[in-house]
Parts: C-alpha cells; sequence; structure tokens
C-alpha cells in the first residue's frame, strides 16, 4: 500500500521509495528511509499536506509525494487488523512484513529484437513464452517470476524494440511502461556480438536515469569469434554493472540477478549516475528548457527533466504533449510557448553551429560516446569462426534470388509430408484407443440418451479431434525449428519484395507468418506496424493463413478422399491459395480502398543459431497442451451441444439416417442447404460450417458426432486398402454414401481456408482497430469470397474428374 493510504493515528513500516531523481533523493534525505516506522499524526481534510511522525521527528508531506511511498500497515483497508501479532510485538512482525516485501523487485526486461530478452525470462521464471529469432514476437509484456539469494523478483518481458523513440508501438510500449510502472531494476539485455548497436539503446536508459544492469548476452559466440573488451573499463565507463551471460546454457544468470540486488538496495559499486556530453550548444538546450519543466512538480517525479528535455530537441510528439498536459495549469498556454521558443532557440543554434537539426546531433553524440567508450575499453573484433560468415554461406542458398521462394516451398512440403507420414502410427494407436474405450462405454452403458451422449457426442467428437494430436504436434516442432533457428526471418526477406509489390509493408510478413500458428496473436502482432494502412489491410488478410485449427479438418478430409501419395501436395495447395488469395486481395485492397504508398521497412537477419531439443520440444508441448484444453473445453461443450442437437426430438422407430434429418440439427441444416447446392454440400457440412465460427477445431468434432452414428459400413472392409485406418475408410464410406465426392471435398477445403475466422480472431480485429466494423467487414467478404471460390473449384474439379 502507498503511504499516502494509511489513516490518521496508524503506522507502516516504509518499503521503498519510488519516483525519479532529485524528488526521490530529497525524500530519502528527509529520513524516509527503507526499514523505518512512520506514524501518520494528522491527515488534513483536504489531504494536503499531511503530517507524520518518523525518526524522533515531524515532517509533513502532500498527497501527491506520499503516494510514491510504498509501506506495510498492520491494518486492512476496512480497518481489521491483517495479521494476529502476539502483545508487544507488533514492531518486530511488521518489520518482518516490510522486510519481505522489500525483497520482492520488479525487474523490466529491455532490448533489441533477438537479443535474447525472452530466453532470459524463461530460463530465469520456467515460464514458456515463444522465442522466435524475427521481431515482433513479444506483441505485448509478458510477467512472471522467480525466487533467486533469498528475493523474489517480479519479470516483465518487454517488446523488442531499437530505441524509446515515438515511431513504433513498441518504442511507445517501453517508453510508457518504464515511466509508469516505474520498475525498480531495468536489465538491458544486449547481443554481445553487436555491441555497438546494442548499446544505442543503453544510451537512452542512462538519460532515463532507471537503475540499470546489462546483460552481455551471447557472450559464448562473442568468445569463440576471438572478440575482446575489458568489461570492468565497459561498465565504469557507462555507470552500468555489464554481466557476460549465455541464456542456452544458463552462464552468468546468477551473477546478473546477484548484481540486479546489488543495484536495488544501492549497493553496486559500478552504478553511478551520468550525463553523456551532446556539445556545448545542445547541452545549453537542455539546461534552458529542464528550467520550465522542473517547475511541475509531476513532471520530475515521473521523468527526468534532462531525459524529457533531449527528447523535446528531439521534436518528439508525444513528449511535448505530456509535457503540455502537466504544466502548471496557471499560464499553461504561456509556459508552453517558451518551451517550444527554447526548444527553437537550441535546435537553430545547433543548424548554424553544426549544420544539421538537434535530432540528428543527439544521434550522432550518442554513437560517438559509444564508439570513444568501446575503444577505451579495448574492443576488438576476432576472426575465429565468424556466426555471419557461416550464415551468409547458408544464406547464399537459402535466400538465393531465384532458388530460395522454391526451397521455401520444398521446405512446406517436406514438413507436410513428414507429419503425415510420421504422424500416421501414432495416430493409429489413439484412433485404436479411441475406438476401443467407445465400444467399452457402449457395452457397459444401456441403450438410452446417456449412453448415446457419452458415445456419440463426447467420444465420437472429441475422439475425431484428439487422434489429430500426433501429426499438430509434428507440424509444431518444425515450426518451431524454423523460428528459432532464424530461418523464419529468411522466409520473411523472401517474401518482402512481393509484399512490396502489392502494396504492403515489409513487416506484414511477421504476423502473417505468425498466422500459420493461431490468427489472434498474429492479429496482435500487426501493432508492431508502423503504417496504419499496412496493419488494416494485414489484419483482413490473416484469415487466409491457415491456423493450426483448421488442421484436424485438412487431415480428416484430405486423409478420408485423397491417396497416400497425393495427401501432402492437396495440403500444400491449400497453404499456397491461401497465400496467393492473400496476394490478390491485398493488391485489391491497395489500388481500390487503401491507396498511398507505405513507409520503408528494414529486415533485421540475425545469424542462424541451431536451437535447442529442449526448447523445440518445449514449445512443442506448450501448444499441444493448448491443443488439449480446448478438447476438455470447448470441443467438448461444442459436441456435446451438436450431438443433444442431432439427438432430440428422438424416435426410436426411425432409422439413424431419419433420426438424424428430423432433429433439431437436421432440420437447422435442411434452411441452410439450398444455398450450398452449387458446391454439393449436404446439411452435415452446412452445420459444421456454422459450429465452426466459433472454433475451426468445432468442424471436425461436428463431422465426427454427426458421422459416429452411422455404422451401417462398420462391418464392411471393401474400402480397405492396406495403408489407411478404419476411421479414414469407415468416414470415407460414410460420405461418400451422402453424396460427397472428390470435388465436393477439395471445395468443403477451400470453403474452410477462406470463410469466416472464428470469434476470437474476429474481436481482435475489433480490439486492434477499434471498430466492429472492419471486425464484420473482415467476416463477411471472407465468407462470400469463401462461396464464390468453393463453387468454382467444385464446377472446375467436377467437369476434369
Amino acid at each position: 500500500m502507498k503511504l499516502s493510504d494509511l489513516k490518521t493515528g496508524e503506522r507502516g513500516i516504509i518499503v521503498k521509495v519510488l519516483g525519479h531523481g532529485g524528488f526521490r533523493k530529497r525524500i530519502i534525505e528527509m529520513g524516509f528511509v527503507k526499514g523505518k516506522t512512520v506514524e501518520v499524526l494528522l491527515n488534513a481534510p483536504l489531504q494536503d499536506p499531511v503530517k507524520y511522525k518518523l525518526m524522533g521527528y515531524e515532517v509533513s508531506l502532500r498527497h501527491q509525494e506520499a503516494d510514491q511511498i510504498e509501506v506495510v500497515s498492520e491494518f486492512l483497508e476496512n480497518g481489521q487488523q491483517s495479521y494476529e501479532i502476539h502483545q508487544g510485538h507488533e514492531d518486530d512482525f511488521l518489520q518482518h512484513v516490510a522486510l519481505r516485501e522489500r525483497r520482492t523487485i520488479h525487474v523490466a526486461l529491455v532490448g533489441n529484437p533477438n537479443c535474447g530478452k525472452t530466453s532470459l525470462f524463461n530460463y530465469a521464471s520456467g515460464a514458456h513464452a515463444h522465442v522466435g529469432n524475427y521481431s515482433g514476437v513479444t506483441v505485448d509484456a509478458t510477467e512472471a517470476h522467480t525466487e533467486m539469494f533469498g528475493y523474489e523478483f517480479l519479470l516483465t518481458d518487454l517488446p523488442g524494440t531499437y530505441s524509446l523513440s515515438c515511431y513504433s508501438p513498441e518504442e511507445l510500449y517501453v517508453r510508457e511502461h518504464l515511466a509508469n510502472k516505474m520498475p525498480d531494476v531495468v536489465i538491458n539485455v544486449i547481443d554481445a556480438s553487436n555491441l555497438e548497436r546494442n548499446l544505442y539503446l543503453t544510451t537512452q536508459l542512462v538519460d532515463m536515469n532507471v537503475r540499470t544492469v546489462c546483460a552481455l548476452n551471447m557472450f559464448d559466440e562473442f568468445e569463440r569469434r576471438g572478440d575482446t573488451v575489458n568489461i570492468a573499463m565497459l561498465s565504469s565507463l557507462f555507470g552500468i554493472p555489464m554481466i557476460p551471460t549465455s541464456f542456452k546454457s544458463g552462464r552468468g544468470v546468477k551473477a546478473l540477478f546477484r548484481t540486479a540486488i546489488q543495484a536495488y538496495e544501492d549497493k553496486q559499486g559500478t552504478t553511478r549516475h551520468l550525463h553523456i556530453n551532446y556539445g556545448h550548444e545542445i547541452e545549453q538546450g537542455i539546461s534552458h528548457i529542464q528550467q520550465f519543466l522542473k517547475a511541475d512538480e509531476h513532471i520530475r517525479q515521473r521523468y527526468s527533466t534532462r531525459y524529457l528535455a533531449i527528447k523535446l530537441l528531439e521534436h518528439d510528439s508525444h513528449v511535448l504533449q505530456y509535457v503540455g498536459q502537466h504544466l502548471t495549469e496557471e499560464n499553461m498556454t504561456a509556459q508552453r510557448r517558451q518551451l517550444l521558443l527554447a526548444r527553437d532557440m537550441a535546435d537553430a543554434r545547433v543548424r548554424e553551429e553544426m549544420g544539421s537539426d538537434s535530432e540528428t546531433a543527439i544521434m550522432d553524440a550518442k554513437y560517438g560516446f559509444i564508439n570513444g567508450a568501446l575503444k577505451e575499453a579495448g574492443y576488438k573484433t576476432g576472426t575465429k569462426e565468424d556466426t555471419y560468415r557461416t550464415t551468409h554461406i547458408i544464406d547464399h542458398i537459402l535466400s538465393h534470388k531465384i532458388w530460395g521462394l522454391p526451397i521455401f516451398f520444398a521446405i512446406l512440403f517436406i514438413m507436410f509430408h513428414t507429419t503425415f507420414a510420421l504422424g500416421q502410427y501414432p495416430m493409429d494407436w489413439i484412433e485404436s484407443g479411441v475406438a476401443w474405450f467407445g465400444d467399452w462405454v457402449g457395452q457397459i452403458l444401456p441403450q438410452g440418451p446417456l449412453r448415446s451422449m457419452l458415445v456419440e457426442g463426447v467420444i465420437g467428437g472429441v475422439g475425431s479431434v484428439i487422434i489429430f494430436l500426433p501429426q499438430i504436434l509434428i507440424l509444431y516442432s518444425f515450426i518451431s525449428l524454423m523460428e528459432d533457428s532464424g530461418y523464419m526471418a529468411r522466409a520473411a526477406f523472401i517474401m518482402d519484395r512481393l509484399m512490396h509489390k502489392i502494396g504492403l509493408h515489409g513487416k506484414s510478413f511477421i504476423p502473417l507468418v505468425m498466422g500459420f500458428g493461431c490468427n489472434v496473436p498474429a492479429v496482435m502482432a500487426t501493432r508492431t506496424i508502423e503504417s496504419r494502412r499496412s496493419r488494416l489491410i494485414t489484419m483482413m488478410i490473416l484469415p487466409f493463413m491457415s491456423c493450426s485449427a483448421r488442421l484436424p479438418i485438412y487431415i480428416m478430409i484430405i486423409g478420408t478422399f485423397f491417396a497416400t501419395q497425393y495427401r501432402s501436395w492437396i495440403m500444400l495447395s491449400l497453404y499456397a491459395i491461401g497465400i496467393l488469395l492473400s496476394v490478390i486481395v491485398s493488391k485489391v485492397f491497395t489500388t481500390f480502398v487503401f491507396k498511398g504508398e507505405d513507409t520503408p521497412f528494414v529486415m533485421e537477419l540475425p545469424p542462424y543459431r541451431w536451437p535447442t531439443t529442449k526448447a523445440i520440444v518445449r514449445h512443442t508441448w506448450e501448444k499441444g497442451k493448448e491443443y488439449l484444453k480446448k478438447m476438455g473445453g470447448i470441443i467438448l461443450v461444442a459436441s456435446i451441444l451438436v450431438w443433444a442437437l442431432g439427438y432430440f426430438p428422438h424416435n426410436d422407430s426411425l432409422t439413424i439416417q431419419q433420426q438424424q434429418e428430423q432433429s433439431y440439427i437436421g432440420r437447422m441444416g435442411k434452411i441452410v442447404e439450398p444455398l450450398f447446392a452449387p458446391q454439393g454440400f449436404n446439411w452435415k457440412l452446412d452445420v459444421s460450417l456454422i459450429a465452426g465460427i466459433g472454433a475451426k477445431e468445432i468442424v471436425a468434432s461436428t463431422i465426427g458426432v454427426l458421422y459416429s452414428g452411422d455404422n451401417s459400413f462398420s462391418d464392411d472392409d471393401s474400402f480397405a486398402d492396406g495403408e489407411d485406418s478404419w476411421k479414414y475408410t469407415h468416414l470415407h464410406q460414410l460420405m461418400q454414401a451422402d453424396g460427397i465426392t472428390i470435388p465436393v471435398a477439395y471445395a468443403y477445403l477451400l470453403f474452410v481456408l477462406i470463410y469466416f475466422p472464428c470469434l476470437a480472431t474476429v474481436v481482435a480485429i475489433k480490439n486492434e482497430t477499434g471498430s466492429w466494423r472492419w471486425a464484420l467487414f473482415s467476416a463477411l467478404y471472407t465468407t462470400t469470397l469463401a462461396w464464390i471460390i468453393s463453387a468454382i473449384a467444385k464446377l472446375l474439379l467436377s467437369l476434369v474428374l
């Protein structure tokens, strides 16, 4: 709780002092030190000021200042004593509680994309945040906790960013988090193999005057290449302790957190506040602007006034807006005018003397400071086993301007072929287990609704989806390998020229690639795209990316209707058509709907790194767990609902086919059946598509439920070819009897590929655009396009086959 929350007569133990710079120093000098007891003597009716007793003397603080001091009190908000304390030991107990609270350290992880922040986050906390070797993975802040050396660390993994400017959502998000959340310590993760570029962000943390500890990550690669640097000297020059680490092996992690504790407790000898010298004219401008900023107490508490002055000289629009809102209300217009005048005068002097604007001059000064520090610290690059040299050799093949794209699709083909071939064996075992369990339940239960619900609804619905778990795991292991190794960044590079040709931002390919996993986080990932135009178009075409939820449907229908040697090609065709459609639709949008040119984009290509087996297994299992959770959640509920609609009203005198047709779900299907006559879908397929609006896996479970009750072909082996499981053969017999042919099956696959995104994706689009208009447009136009393309496909295939 905050000191400002204590009422008159209540006492508390000081846990920590928040705030910033000079304000925090003044509060501590007044005696508000960690571990000291403070008592409220008088709480003024208007809250300001409040009189406190501290260290034997009385002192008054304004409510706004008291709000920056965390305390532990023996009372809760309702006035009840929060702990049972033995009489005479109240102070000892409060000291114990305060010590425990004081040993909780809030840590923010900050760094460039691909520097290893999320790897540290996962290694230290045991969390399983996704690590991708390309930018844009961490879209939002991820939180976890860990314990070391008697302290609890609350870790926040912030989005990767190259600077703390206002040019991208990531930069603003990180900057706002550091200012508003005020973490106790910032761990700046640095890619040691690229010190000069990574230290630019460090200089901005120096300007912000936040407690910082640097992790020189990938130091094993740094040493293997033969690079050298005097770490103690570099730490001293930046005023920030720097610890060599390697998060793959865990090297330096304990030393890093031990140093973070020392920085938090103000016992780190290297830590010191320094000012990077930006030259006479800029420094004079900074001092002049600071005079106006220091006049506002709110600004002084939250930010370093020097940092804000630098940002104003860089013409940072968000800082200007913030400062304008928090200047003293009286004469605000005049103060703002004077502030802008001071900035413009400083900028004009810089242009006169240096021939460039102040933003460029500040940037040059930062890199000058970095280069000088590295030279002073004896930084030299080696020539041994250069990671990038190996990368260049591999890239010469995989990213070739002619062969790059065919290799990309060849890798996709191998991935799908392995998914089918290798996944068939465990799939058969699971299928046999599901069939045995269904038979066993059917034998021990008497005929009736309960038996029907369990056998046809639960086991038939959930079982028809869960058997595809092996293929899901195999596919995700491939995707994880491509992402963690750095190849996915190359795929984005290969597609970059195509993205520009269709009028899209090159950065749009990253969310599109993520869409193959799940469209929801992919939609969220579009916020990393600076251009609103590209962001909207990317969201509109994302549903064409075949997410993992569609895989059970693909595998079920492809395995049922297509011979083994064609299955990988059919699967690849669906992904290719999705990509092709996204290209065509994007071109239409950029030409007729969202006109205009886009901003340039530089795609970072990190070196290839072979991921650890542990990381691949962990990422794969995380996806498997999500899949299993769906089985026990939405898929189970949907399966029971579909069974109930297909079972009632029930009439034992009818055949299974007649019963289904006269049930509630049969009537619903018959109503919409004419809409899909051009595609040749029967009412069962129609119902499954409607059910898939909630989640695409429900499509497969619905088919499983609707066809599980019909066992008229169960003893007929005429369709068995010695390769397929009984499930595929049996389902083929049932669906063929319903008039479903290969052209109809492929048209159905195309419809599933293109139509209505799941509800979660629609809501995500609404949240990212701030409007239901775009979300509903996405749902309507994709469904219309799905109807047209599937109808055309069925017609053409019927003429050929």
